[in-house]
């Protein structure tokens, strides 16, 4: 399982030096991986172009049909409501999350799409799974981010821009 968590952790650094926020998530049935994905909602201009989404697609595209039945989704970040809803429907088998989202999680934190037993598949789920590097992934970027800001504020104040 670790293995294909760091091809996630792979995917989250590719979207983080693409200026996106760093979510990675790789799918893998039989040892293979048929489908990645990383965030690319800024660039594509698309707020449907989540990690998960992105990787479900190529999936999806790879076994030439919208279910993926035997399938586990490796993500270094809890998916939110729209992701874990593709999740439900791709039917995939198991869900591996690095970190945990308390403000956007749809596998466990605000809500639980993928163990709903209302639903007609439920998930296994696996939460914590490389907990430390999926977290450092996120915090370093966000905190790059705002330290990028303050430095473009205060060379403005500099420079007399305001």
């Amino acid at each position: 399982m670790k293995k294909y968590m760091e091809e996630a952790l792979k995917e989250a650094q590719i979207a983080a030096s693409e200026g996106e926020v760093p979510v990675g998530a790789v799918i893998e049935k039989e040892g293979r991986i048929i489908g990645r994905g990383h965030n690319r909602t800024e660039q594509d201009s698309d707020p449907t172009a989540h990690a998960e989404m992105i990787a479900i697609r190529q999936a999806a595209a790879h076994v030439g049909w919208a279910r993926l039945t035997g399938c586990n989704m490796y993500v270094t970040l809890e998916p939110c409501a729209m992701c874990a809803g593709a999740i439900v429907w791709a039917r995939i088998e198991s869900l591996h999350i690095g970190a945990m989202d308390p403000k956007a999680g749809a596998c466990g934190s605000v809500m639980n799409i993928v163990e709903n037993e209302d639903l007609n598949h439920r998930v296994n789920v696996t939460r914590g799974l490389m907990e430390e590097e999926c977290s450092r992934v996120l915090k370093d970027f966000f905190a790059e981010r705002r330290n990028a800001a303050k430095e473009k504020k205060a060379n403005n104040i500099i420079e007399g821009i305001d």
